[in-house]
């Protein structure tokens, strides 16, 4: 009889056991909106930052990968933008795909493809990104980017 019960309450968790891991509300593909918009109130706070706009949008543990293979803090990240030793003239967005896994964490892919005044110096930049946000007391903040060069 043991064995059979052992079977049941195993049989019952791989059956059940989503459902109750599952997160309530707010994950899934409804929650791809809520991070397109934080992404995009990103895009705009790089191109007009301020720490405080910036503080908001991103994690306290952010790990931010430039393709030259330097990587900011948060704190370094936002003083780099404020100050203008990495300055977005523009930026456009394009083939952006959101994927929200586990309710709460979300995966952002895109081009990037900017004019920059880094430190008074034009240049242009084609950048494929990878970005991890993080659903944190209810607001989506980046939490880890990755810039990779687009082979010419």
């Amino acid at each position: 009889m043991r064995i059979k019960q052992l079977f049941l309450i195993a049989a019952s968790a791989v059956l059940f056991g989503g459902c109750a891991m599952a997160p309530a509300g707010g994950g899934g593909a409804a929650a791809e909106p809520a991070v397109a918009a934080a992404a995009e109130r990103l895009r705009l706070a790089m191109i007009d930052p301020t720490p405080a706009a910036l503080g908001a949008l991103v994690a306290d543990d952010l790990s931010y990968g430039h393709s030259s293979g330097k990587v900011d803090t948060k704190a370094s990240f936002i003083a780099d933008l404020v100050a203008g030793r990495s300055d977005f003239v523009s930026i456009a967005i394009t083939d952006q795909t959101i994927k929200v896994v586990d309710g709460d964490t979300a995966i952002v892919r895109h081009t990037l493809s900017a004019d920059t005044n880094d430190s008074g110096k034009p240049g242009k930049v084609s950048l494929k990104i990878l970005g991890i946000w993080h659903k944190q007391a209810g607001e989506w903040k980046m939490l880890a980017r990755q810039a990779v060069r687009i082979a010419s």
